[in-house]
């Protein structure tokens, strides 16, 4: 039986979940109180809250392989939006979902941070345990490839973009097989080495060449953490739509904090939504509670 937190909005009201056939609408994982799902795809006796102030619907991230590489650099947000799309994944199928954290060099923002509540949704974590869980040093564990040649259920891996990251991917890229796998550019405007078009491709490039692996799609997540506005995601989104016309590679979706995408019009987005509700916080934040955002 899989458990999750009942997302609630700000006002108390329940937020739907659904099996894509209805309104989309946002849903956050705050932690209230739990119930149990009889299938993951439906939620009974929840109140329906629309996505914007307009009440647009929206479309969520869809994928064509069952296994998902994140990859992007420090300050990108990718582990962000590979925590939350893990959840997502887990809510809306019954397959087995499987992070694998290959973030082996951030030592505030990696995946395995948020494993505990990732657990209790049934969703499988290859992280570092034990003393090595919080190390700076690279740990990249021997199951790693067993799960990905075997590509069961689906599949998301959280990658550092930097030099260590890339090449972590490369010793495994021949696990991989090309036409099955998904490999997504995280992209943030407000980061030095991806805030333009040109900057953007050389990163990818140096990535594609020390991890061995071509990238299929971009994601927009660009973002100023607490002080992101609707002005910001905008022009991530429009940076995203010059790197993609320039490598020719789809936007996969725009990811950004639900709170603030409650503020937007999202019919002028026009690409698939991943709302992120902070997950992952400094160790500072931690210990004085900080803002954790819906």
């Amino acid at each position: 039986m899989i458990f999750f937190t009942i997302p609630l909005d700000n006002q108390g009201h329940y937020f739907n979940i659904n099996d894509g056939k209805t309104r989309q609408v946002l849903f956050d994982y705050r932690p209230f109180n739990k119930v149990k799902l009889k299938g993951i795809l439906k939620v009974a006796a929840m109140v329906s809250h629309p996505m914007d102030k307009h009440g647009a619907d929206f479309l969520y991230p869809s994928f064509s392989s069952n296994t998902i590489i994140l990859v992007g650099g420090f300050g990108s947000g990718k582990t962000e939006v590979a925590v939350n799309l893990t959840k997502f994944l887990a809510l809306r199928n019954k397959e087995q979902v499987t992070i694998i954290d290959l973030d082996l060099v951030n030592p505030y923002f990696r995946s395995r941070e948020a494993k505990d509540e990732m657990e209790s949704m049934g969703i499988r974590v290859i992280a570092p345990r034990g003393g090595n869980a919080y190390a700076d040093l690279p740990i990249l564990l021997p199951e790693i490839r067993g799960v990905v040649e075997k590509r069961e259920g689906l599949i998301i891996l959280d990658v550092g973009g930097d030099e260590q990251g890339s090449r972590a991917l490369g010793s495994l890229s021949s696990a991989f097989i090309e036409g099955q796998y998904e490999m997504i550019m995280i992209l943030n405007s407000r980061r030095p080495f991806t805030s333009d078009v040109n900057g953007s491709l050389k990163t990818m490039a140096r990535i594609e060449n020390a991890g061995h692996l071509k990238f299929t799609g971009v994601a927009s997540n660009s973002h100023m953490i607490e002080e992101t506005t609707p002005d910001i995601i905008m022009e991530g989104l429009l940076l995203a739509n010059e790197v993609s016309k320039a490598s020719g590679l789809p936007i996969k979706f725009l990811s950004a904090k639900g709170e603030v995408l409650r503020e937007m019009n999202l019919i002028t987005i026009g690409v698939p939504v991943l709302p992120l509700v902070r997950s992952m916080l400094k160790p500072w934040e931690k210990k004085t509670g900080g803002f954790r955002g819906v």
